[in-house]
């Protein structure tokens, strides 16, 4: 998704670009029924939706999350201009009762948010020095607590 990002790119090119390797991804662990090719099929595709159900990227700002304000021009048609701050935050979510994945991968669900700068240059990611792994989230409120 942040090599999609650019100026002049529309919101939706960052969500295709996230849903290439979520489909991929799904298809590599066997977890769709068809190859990533089929899942991203515009017609009779979308199984590796299952286990991703919401777009990738949102504005930040006053009006963040105000579904009122939410107009498919400005969000998943979008064009991206420098000085926007916005989202980058594809995620996996598999049920906990779901099937079609492994019995320990059931209930896990995994979304991390960078928070994006686009400038002339291109995305600059603000949130790039947050902890990322369990370890690193870890020993940070570990610090914290003390």
């Amino acid at each position: 998704a942040f090599a999609a990002a650019r100026p002049g790119v529309t919101f939706r090119s960052i969500h295709e670009a996230a849903m290439q390797v979520i489909a991929a991804r799904t298809a590599q662990w066997g977890l769709l029924p068809v190859t990533a090719e089929e899942a991203l099929a515009a017609d009779t595709g979308g199984q590796h939706r299952r286990y991703m159900v919401h777009g990738t990227s949102h504005h930040l700002g006053i009006d963040v999350h105000d579904c009122a304000q939410a107009r498919r021009e400005m969000y998943y048609d979008g064009i991206l201009q420098p000085g926007m701050v916005f989202t980058i935050e594809p995620g996996l979510y598999f049920q906990i009762d779901d099937l079609t994945v492994p019995e320990e991968l059931r209930g896990i669900g995994v979304r991390i948010e960078d928070d994006v700068l686009m400038t002339v240059e291109g995305p600059v990611n603000l949130s790039a020095g947050i902890p990322r792994t369990a370890d690193e989230v870890e020993a940070w409120i570990a610090r914290l607590a003390r």
